[in-house]
């Protein structure tokens, strides 16, 4: 990296692959988080999932990311069953996840982060290209011998989205990445989705409350109501109905749900 990392001149070496979930449930004991859950992800797709609290869709990403494995249905990553794999031989397949809170090396620094995180998930010495330019778009770019849990926390985050990205995706998972956040630097979120499709290739997975990011970054979204798909399709529409807006609101009156 020209941040004083190696530099990198290689072409886009990887690409994303299809994520097919099918017909997904997840139950705890008696408790039914979700159930019959189809959905699928090509390569450069970016699907938004969205709905109230208790809803399922950290449990969702957790199934996906192999943290939790389903009760019913099948994951599959370019075609092979990954329903049984865990958490990290999916990771290592290129299905990354990022956290609600900040997820970093404590108290390595933004340097030894990024070298640890290439680390687990291929074994390269060399970040993927555009890394430098995420690095100096997220302000970290001259913070590399900077402590991780010493930098606000804003670019926390957002070098906890970089080391996602450093992985090389193929499927991404990201986890409220605009929590937390000041609504100035939410748009850093939009800037690293669109990097990442861009440069990568890989497709997108985004749970997330702020509605704006969503319609912006979103072209189909899903949204979940006590573990089930209630709707699907672009936000405009998708928000704009008054199911979603009781799920959402419940009896509140719609122009209050301030979802359009």
């Amino acid at each position: 990296m020209a941040t004083g990392m190696t530099t990198v001149t290689a072409a886009k070496a990887l690409q994303g692959a299809e994520l097919h979930v099918e017909g997904v449930a997840k139950q705890f004991g008696g408790l039914k988080v979700f159930e019959q859950i189809s959905f699928r992800l090509q390569p450069g797709d970016i699907l938004g999932v969205v709905g109230p609290n208790g809803a399922g869709k950290t449990t969702l990403i957790n199934v996906i990311s192999g943290l939790l494995l389903p009760t019913h249905g099948r994951v599959t990553l370019g075609g092979h069953d990954i329903t049984r794999a865990p958490f990290h031989g999916r990771s290592r397949l290129g299905v990354i996840r990022s956290f609600q809170q900040t997820s970093t090396f404590r108290p390595a620094t933004v340097r030894e982060n990024i070298a640890r995180a290439m680390r687990f998930s291929h074994g390269s010495d060399a970040p993927p290209l555009g890394t430098d330019a995420l690095m100096m778009r997220f302000d970290l770019a001259g913070r590399l011998d900077e402590q991780s849990d010493k930098l606000p926390y804003g670019l926390q985050k957002m070098l906890g989205l970089v080391l996602a990205y450093v992985t090389k995706p193929k499927v991404l998972l990201l986890d409220e990445p605009a929590a937390g956040l000041e609504v100035r630097e939410r748009v850093q979120v939009d800037d690293f989705v669109h990097h990442v499709r861009e440069e990568l290739g890989c497709s997108i997975l985004i749970v997330e409350h702020d509605m704006d990011l969503i319609r912006r970054i979103c072209p189909q979204i899903m949204v979940l109501d006590s573990g089930r798909v209630i709707a699907e399709g672009p936000p405009a529409e998708v928000l704009s109905r008054p199911e979603v807006i009781t799920a959402y609101m419940g009896a509140a009156d719609e122009e209050e749900a301030k979802l359009c």
